[in-house]
């Protein structure tokens, strides 16, 4: 993982409250203090005004609801604020071009929506930003998704360096079943980008986020509430509580200790097991000087004393050059 894309627990979490205030800015701002207190990494938003993301005339109904859950710039910044006052980050996920200049200064990276992964023109706008960028690919083919990193890239040169771009491996409804969550594709679009990559939850629960992690994810996006009870809008159904969110950094510290280092050696751990699990060659019978040795010859046999059964073909063919006793302790220099 890069040192961008590093979270404090590992991978970067990120809280997405995304719309679960729906419009209501006391509880929006009641929502970040939960979301600071759970100990993140970042806290998200989604900035949008109805008219300015949904055709009125095409969409009329999802153009009502979206005018619903507009919070004003002020409001958002205030967000803002109070997370970067807490030393947590704040991300959004800007819907509307306008945007970008009054959220920029608040801003450590964007994200792109699954819906937004073929909205060039959008995203020619925010990487005018040349800050890093996260892509989430929710209803993608796997083309699509390497085609939009290709254009990204294609729109400055900032973002040929891999660190530029994080990928989230999402599934577009709320909820899905474990079955759909397909996190081997983590480990695909990381092969085919050379980009980090994570995984962005839909599922209920966090047992979808914790074996992500196990899979190598680098981050983690997850919807957040202050509770699930009693809450229509849908994304409140997939969210995790700040209760949860610490369960959760505990999972993620367990399996960071489980992973432990990739440079294979033995652990003091293992005591002297290098000797009494390991086996050794011994004369298998009582053998004069002289004797070329063959396999009737030699027994590997615990304990690891003297010479290492893995020397078993260089020792075959050689001479004794003294009397050796049956299960006797070895050394090259009895041998010529």
């Amino acid at each position: 993982m890069n040192k961008f894309w590093k979270g404090k627990h590992g991978p970067m979490l990120i809280a997405e409250i995304g719309g679960n205030h729906e419009g209501n800015f006391e509880y929006a701002k009641r929502l970040t203090e939960l979301a600071i207190a759970s100990n993140v990494d970042y806290v998200k938003f989604q900035i949008y005004t109805g008219d300015g993301l949904v055709n009125a005339v095409e969409g009329p109904v999802r153009n009502e609801h979206f005018k619903k859950f507009e919070l004003e710039p002020q409001q958002h910044i205030d967000l803002a604020k109070m997370c970067k006052d807490a030393g947590i980050g704040y991300l959004a996920s800007v819907w509307i071009p306008e945007a970008i200049d009054w959220v920029d200064p608040y801003s450590d990276f964007y994200k792109i929506g699954s819906g937004d992964l073929t909205a060039y023109q959008m995203i020619k706008t925010l990487a005018k930003t040349k800050k890093p960028i996260l892509l989430s690919t929710g209803l993608a083919k796997e083309a699509e998704v390497l085609d939009t990193i290709d254009f990204i890239r294609k729109c400055d040169a900032v973002y040929q360096n891999d660190q530029m771009i994080g990928i989230l491996q999402c599934t577009s409804m709320y909820p899905i079943p474990p079955e759909d969550a397909n996190l081997s594709v983590i480990t695909r679009l990381k092969e085919l980008t050379g980009c980090c990559v994570g995984y962005s939850d839909h599922t209920e629960g966090m047992k979808a986020l914790i074996t992500s992690v196990a899979m190598g994810a680098d981050m983690l996006e997850f919807h957040f509430t202050d509770d699930r009870a009693g809450k229509t809008f849908r994304d409140h159904k997939v969210s995790l509580t700040k209760d949860e969110v610490q369960v959760l950094i505990s999972e993620i510290d367990f399996i960071n200790k489980l992973k432990g280092d990739q440079n294979k050696q033995p652990l003091p751990v293992e005591g002297d097991h290098l000797t009494s699990f390991r086996r050794a060659l011994y004369p298998s019978r009582d053998l004069p000087a002289g004797t070329k040795l063959t396999e009737l010859d030699l027994v590997s046999m615990r304990p690891n004393h003297g010479i290492s059964a893995s020397f078993y073909e260089e020792l075959l063919g050689r001479t004794t050059n003294q009397e050796l006793m049956k299960h006797q302790k070895l050394t090259l220099e009895m041998f010529d």
